[in-house]
């Protein structure tokens, strides 16, 4: 029988909730398939249970432990990660939490070599990184995935065996009170690099994992720097090393260190020695404050990924599907963006309003874009911590010549994670239009923010609604006539889709569009779009398709191969509305 751990776990600054076993119904003769049963209640499985609710779409989360995670691990939300959550309603607590940054800073030897600025525009309502600790990213969800009676979270529940068909699947689950099988539509993955339903379907990852082992250590300590990323190169109680030194909420501080080559674990996290080290980061810093350590572990760097993401009626997402560097803040922000483009999709195939070959997109988009994150991790995990003799010259060679020389900084950047374009996506449509276009958003690309108000942003007006976004641009005087069709016309389809009017001038309403007043021309402007142009965006806020003219035949066409039935009659999109 499975009994995790009922006593909280210890922390110098959060209380840890222990969350309560109940018996599941199936334990009483309760058979029926549950729709969706989500594996793992990390910040993936959590956020995707979230944005399935936003469709109405039923889930089971199951949770092996009785508590959030330990230990900070994943600290850095990024701006695409922030609107994401922004879309399933939850953003608040985040942004209330965490500590915002949009710096870097590197030095050798003591000498700052490179300041690394992250992109922020006006018309960004994010800076680039938050700061947050995963214990809050993760109490956070839950507290709004209580707040959907479509979301179930079963705690204590783990899982030991997993059989599919055509049809389902059937998951045995380990508890306090014995075991149970819960029957499942679909399974959603979501329980970590030690995936155990990776290792119940026997699947292999491809890519590198690297040899160098380094410590992640949190302490609490009054330190007087601001919020940046700093790294520090060949340090002098480390020789040849890095270290890496962040701050998070509650006073709480990261420092993250390579360990000397041939350390084990076990004495790398000898209570002395962490503390020798700790102290030795913190006089190079010049904070020698008193401090707590909070939590400490040894990790590698691995960048490897499955080669498909889907397996019958198993989709695995976040570090069941990938393995990516901690350098560059990638893994919870991968794979928050890997359950956004799921959920919308899975969504829909089980409405009824997408083929089930709208999932093979997920695994074509998200693959490619863990392969992308792989080599361009590749580069800064070589850089940190350089596997050869002949990388580790060449590295030492850069950082030499930086301390005079300004054309070999970049070689620093750390290529944090990012938004991914699914350019060469099934789901797009229109190349031609799409290339006709002298600027905007290209087709694959996610949609961008824009500033029309002092608080009042683009993303604000989509709000949590869930489904395809049609942007229609108005002129001055009022609607073109082709584009009045459009909206008649895509009134009376069965997908979920909500139209947007962007006018330069006040307009009446126009039903069943919503108006966007763009006074100043700034969406038009960032969208490289006039009178009669338009945008058609996917629930995950990438665009699949933009035309200077569209026609209707052309928007519901685009509809019916975003949405993976191209080839399927006119007709079967021309159905009664569906207001998830």
């Amino acid at each position: 029988m499975h009994h995790p751990s009922a006593i909280p776990r210890a922390s110098v600054f959060y209380g840890y909730p222990v969350y309560p076993y109940r018996r599941s119904p199936e334990m009483d003769g309760d058979g029926a398939a549950r729709t969706v049963v989500i594996v793992g209640a990390g910040p993936i499985g959590l956020a995707t249970a979230l944005d399935l609710a936003r469709f109405r779409i039923p889930c089971v989360v199951l949770e092996e432990d009785l508590q959030v995670c330990e230990g900070s691990r994943a600290i850095v939300l990024t701006r695409r990660s922030l609107e994401i959550l922004q879309q399933l309603g939850v953003e608040k607590p985040f942004i209330d939490k965490g500590l915002p940054w949009s710096q870097g800073r590197s030095f050798f030897r003591g000498v700052e070599v490179y300041r690394m600025l992250m992109p922020h525009e006006a018309d960004d309502r994010y800076l680039p990184g938050l700061n947050i600790q995963q214990q809050y990213i993760e109490e956070y969800l839950l507290r709004a995935c209580e707040q959907r009676a479509l979301i179930e979270v079963r705690w204590g529940q783990r899982l030991i065996g997993l059989s599919q068909d055509e049809h389902g699947a059937l998951l045995e689950i380990d508890t306090p009170e014995g075991s149970y099988r819960l029957a499942a539509r679909w399974v959603v993955t979501a329980d970590g690099g030690r995936s155990t339903v990776r290792k119940l379907l026997h699947l292999r990852m491809e890519g590198r994992s690297y040899p160098a082992q380094f410590v992640i250590a949190d302490i609490k300590a009054r330190i007087s720097l601001p919020t940046e990323r700093l790294c520090f190169f060949d340090p002098p109680w480390n020789p040849g090393a890095n270290v890496l030194v962040h701050r998070q909420p509650d006073d709480l501080w990261r420092i993250d260190y390579r360990l000397p080559q041939g350390e084990s674990r076990e004495r790398a996290l000898e209570p002395a020695l962490l503390e020798e080290r700790i102290n030795a980061v913190l006089r190079m810093i010049h904070q020698e404050v008193d401090w707590q350590l909070d939590w400490a572990t040894v990790y590698s760097a691995n960048a490897l990924t499955l080669g498909d993401y889907v397996h019958g009626r198993v989709l695995l997402t976040g570090d069941a599907a990938h393995l990516l560097p901690i350098f560059g803040v990638r893994g919870i922000n991968t794979g928050l963006q890997d359950g956004n483009n799921l959920a919308w999709k899975l969504a829909f195939v089980i409405k009824g309003w997408a083929p089930r070959r709208l999932l093979e997109s997920y695994s074509h988009e998200r693959v490619q874009a863990a392969r992308e994150i792989c080599e361009e991790a590749g580069k800064s995990t070589r850089f940190m911590a350089p596997p050869t003799a002949g990388s580790r010259l060449l590295r030492d060679a850069v950082l030499s010549f930086s301390l005079s020389e300004e054309f070999l900084k970049d070689l620093m950047h750390w290529r944090t994670a990012r938004a991914h374009d699914y350019r060469d996506s099934p789901l797009n449509a229109a190349p031609e239009a799409d290339a006709a276009f002298a600027g905007g958003i290209a087709c694959g690309q996610v949609l961008r923010n824009v500033r029309i108000g002092e608080e009042d942003y683009l993303f604000d007006r989509f709000g949590s609604r869930a489904g395809f976004h049609l942007l229609l641009f108005a002129g001055p005087e009022r609607l073109a006539e082709q584009l009045l069709d459009i909206l008649q016309a895509v009134k009376d389809t069965c997908l979920p889709l909500h139209a947007w009017v962007i006018a330069p001038v006040a307009l009446p309403p126009i039903d069943p569009a919503a108006i966007i007043e763009d006074l100043d021309g700034r969406i038009a402007k960032r969208y490289g779009a006039t009178a009669g142009y338009a945008y058609l965006v996917r629930p995950d806020l990438h665009v699949c398709a933009r035309w200077r003219r569209p026609t209707t035949e052309q928007i519901l066409g685009a509809l019916r191969r975003a949405t993976g039935q191209s080839a399927a009659p006119e007709t079967e999109v021309a159905l009664q509305p569906v207001h998830p």
